[in-house]
């Protein structure tokens, strides 16, 4: 090649890192939790006072972690989906959920003073579920569509 000539610029493919052997020790117990968290959910979807979104946002955290596969299929579900990208860029849980979630706790409170064989049992249930509720509350929503 003439030295006055055009060269073609170097293109060299960048190498992928090789995963941290910290994060290939434990792949598998995230592996895990995220399948154990999603059966959870899911379970949650039929049995009342069960919760169904912390176990499904706990799924797709663990499943970044430990389950690619998982966690894009989580991303693209038409009901979880949408749900779980507002939790990872804002932090935020829609009205509506809220409204649902403080509803099933109050529903639950209500059976737990019927069933509970002593007062302070239901009353700690609810307590709880009241300091849940206020958390939730405080989560901001997400942004409208497109805004």
């Amino acid at each position: 090649m003439p030295p006055n000539a055009p060269h073609a610029p170097s293109v060299t493919t960048p190498l992928p890192s090789p995963t941290p052997p910290s994060k290939v020790r434990f792949r598998w117990a995230w592996w895990l939790l995220a399948y154990a968290s999603l059966a959870l959910g899911v379970i949650g979807i039929v049995v009342p006072g069960l919760p169904t979104v912390p176990f499904v946002l706990l799924s797709a955290f663990a499943a970044a972690r430990g389950s690619q596969k998982l966690h894009d299929r989580l991303l693209a579900h038409p009901r979880f989906g949408p749900m779980i990208r507002d939790w990872q860029a804002y932090g935020a849980v829609s009205r509506r959920a809220k409204r649902l979630a403080v509803s099933m706790m109050a529903a639950c409170a209500v059976i737990m003073f019927l069933t509970a064989p002593r007062w302070w049992m239901a009353a700690t249930g609810t307590g709880i579920m009241a300091v849940v509720a206020v958390w939730l509350w405080r989560r901001p929503e997400p942004p409208p569509p497109g805004g």
